[in-house]
């Protein structure tokens, strides 16, 4: 089963879960706003994308409103972690989980290779 963690009101996410149903993947949504990823999900996030900025939505308003951009070089993994954990608006999303895939951001062609092929 795949989990994806989503915004109601963020187009993207939409693309993503419409894309899943439509090749038959079934999924679990997750709210990303009231449920983030785990740390373990973080985790094995990051060894897949091997940065830390890709976890964040870099052009969400609370990381624009924290200043994040400006700071962000200076962070450790662990403050990292606890800022993505404490507000899910600064997840970069679609956050998938899978056994097959770990994909954060939605890319119609990437997800296919990942997920069907």
């Amino acid at each position: 089963m795949v989990k994806i963690y989503t915004y109601s009101k963020c187009s993207t996410c939409k693309l993503a879960t419409t894309w899943l149903a439509h090749e038959g993947i079934k999924f679990e949504e997750i709210q990303i706003r009231q449920t983030p990823p785990t740390i373990e999900e973080f985790e094995l996030m990051l060894s897949v994308t091997k940065s830390l900025k890709k976890l964040f939505n870099t052009s969400g308003l609370d990381y624009r409103a924290m200043d994040l951009a400006s700071r962000f070089d200076t962070l450790s993994k662990d403050e990292a972690f606890k800022l993505l954990l404490s507000n899910g608006n600064l997840v970069k999303r679609p956050f998938l989980v899978s056994k097959k895939a770990m994909l954060v951001g939605f890319d119609p062609k990437v997800w296919r290779e990942k997920l069907i092929v």
